[in-house]
């Protein structure tokens, strides 16, 4: 199914007044009232890359598409697709008021290409907090409460511990203040394996530095794998997001790699009850339809483990 053209630009407020502060969330995500679903649905931008790389669909359209097209009210945006706006402050103001319009939240922002957090020069971890300092404040004006980071260091295993920790502290102190969390994904490297992710944020030790356990990104190298199960029940502790990869499905509707019900067992047995956020990177079906199969499944799973 092929992406429907942007839609059309909205006449966007002249002045919009400054952003409400967003309170951090706690250790495991805020439990939801008795009569709640058990867990929302998000949709995380970067199901979207092709698309948007390809030139079509705008950044700003992004918001209103998840509405429209799946019903989705909360969105967490990819910095990848604004590199360079993120001091534009008449863009930022268009992309809150067109979120805001169309009644949808954002709930942070995924950043990538900052530098290395766990340098091994320190110049260079300040260097990395410096980097993401304009967008932590770019997730303070669209209303999100976390900033997704990446772990990244050199070294040995015991080193990179240390060296992510303290660049995450560093981090973490700058976001305080803005009521934001900062959170890390397993994402490549030692970040993939959750004993070691858990054991960063052990030494971190901080209420606004937690983690965003990925349902797939457990490839710790080339030929090394760490137990997805395993590795987010590690991380669910400290979980403030989740996200459901995705990538092939069979007849039945299940994804192929990931035993969904296995995983949000899990995620809710960590006391978890807040968005669990879409995250399809397949290639046998198009975007539309790998977002949308990935929605029926979470929507199934939900609806099996609540009853």
């Amino acid at each position: 199914m092929a992406i429907p053209s942007p839609f059309p630009r909205r006449r966007f407020l002249q002045t919009v007044a400054a952003g409400a502060s967003v309170s951090l969330l706690p250790s495991r995500a805020i439990l939801r009232a008795a009569d709640q679903p058990a867990f929302s649905i998000s949709l995380a931008q970067w199901s979207l890359h092709k698309a948007i790389f390809a030139g079509e669909m705008d950044n700003r359209d992004f918001a209103e598409f998840a509405k429209k097209e799946f019903g989705i009210d909360a969105v967490e945006y990819v910095n990848q697709f604004f590199m360079d706006k993120v001091q534009d402050q008449n863009y930022l103001k268009e992309l809150r008021q067109r979120g805001e319009d169309a009644g949808v939240k954002s709930l942070l922002i995924m950043c990538d290409r900052l530098g290395d957090v766990g340098h091994p020069e320190e110049a260079e971890r300040i260097k990395t907090v410096e980097n993401h300092k304009p967008w932590l404040e770019a997730a303070k004006f669209l209303g999100c409460h976390s900033l997704r980071v990446n772990a990244g260091s050199r070294g040995s295993r015991e080193e990179q511990e240390k060296l992510a920790a303290d660049g995450l502290r560093r981090l973490s102190e700058v976001a305080k203040p803005l009521d934001l969390n900062v959170i890390v994904e397993n994402h490549g490297g030692f970040s993939s394996d959750g004993a070691w992710l858990a054991a960063v944020m052990k030494r971190v030790d901080l209420e606004n530095c937690g983690t965003l356990p990925d349902f797939g990104n457990f490839r710790v190298s080339d030929d090394t794998w760490y137990d997805r199960y395993q590795g987010v029940k590690e991380l669910m502790p400290y979980a403030k997001a989740v996200s459901a990869k995705s990538h092939d499905f069979n007849e039945a509707g299940d994804e192929t790699h990931t035993d969904y019900k296995k995983m949000m067992e899990i995620v809710l047995a960590a006391g978890y009850r807040g968005y669990v956020g879409i995250e399809y990177e397949g290639s046998k079906l198009s975007e539309v339809e790998g977002i949308r199969a990935t929605q029926k499944l979470l929507e199934r799973v939900r609806s099996a483990l609540q009853a």
